[in-house]
């Protein structure tokens, strides 16, 4: 059974028309959902669904509590270690999450570092992902390597700072390798 990613912004409150509609493909194909339980995107994404009386979810959470789980669906605890609660700590589950997934959706405020890297994290893996960004009313389909380096390419320096302070050490490696193409192509 094909397994989609759905995750996206802590600022994303309402699910923008284009995740509905994307959503709406996820849940007529019955694929799997995997979703976050953060504040934000994750629990509009969960509100959806529940809504819809979908029923193949499973709620991913860092550590032992988990924040939300509209729908009391399966979940799925990831050990994030004994570290305190930062960015790390709940990235574990989206780290996980990408790993699991065969496709990924991510519904982007525009600004959210963790957002796009888990774009990162999919195409490293190489899945399919799309990005609805909310602030541009659009989408962004992401095949391969080179669809990240096209992203990367009009992403603002303060973003990509930003990616490179969260990002572990093998996604650090390929953003560096894609600001490196990028400084080879404008060179």
């Amino acid at each position: 059974m094909t397994t989609v990613f759905v995750g996206g912004s802590r600022q994303v409150k309402r699910l923008p028309v284009e995740a509905k509609t994307r959503i709406d493909n996820v849940v007529a194909k019955g694929f799997a959902i995997l979703v976050g339980d953060a504040n934000g995107a994750d629990k509009a994404v969960q509100k959806y669904l529940a809504e819809a009386r979908y029923d193949k979810v499973t709620v991913y959470c860092s550590g032992d509590t988990i924040r939300n789980n509209l729908g009391q669906w399966e979940t799925c605890t990831v050990n994030a270690g004994e570290r305190e609660k930062n960015f790390q700590f709940y990235a574990a589950k989206d780290r996980e999450m990408a790993q699991q997934a065969e496709f990924g959706l991510m519904i982007w405020d525009g600004q959210s570092p963790g957002t796009v890297l888990n774009i990162l994290r999919l195409v490293q893996a190489s899945k399919k992902a799309v990005l609805v960004s909310v602030a541009e009313k659009s989408e962004v389909e992401f095949k391969g390597e080179e669809d990240w380096d096209a992203f990367l390419s009009r992403c603002s320096s303060k973003l990509r700072r930003d990616m490179e302070r969260r990002a572990s050490q093998d996604e650090l490696f390929m953003l560096r390798r894609a600001q490196d193409k990028l400084k080879l192509s404008s060179a």
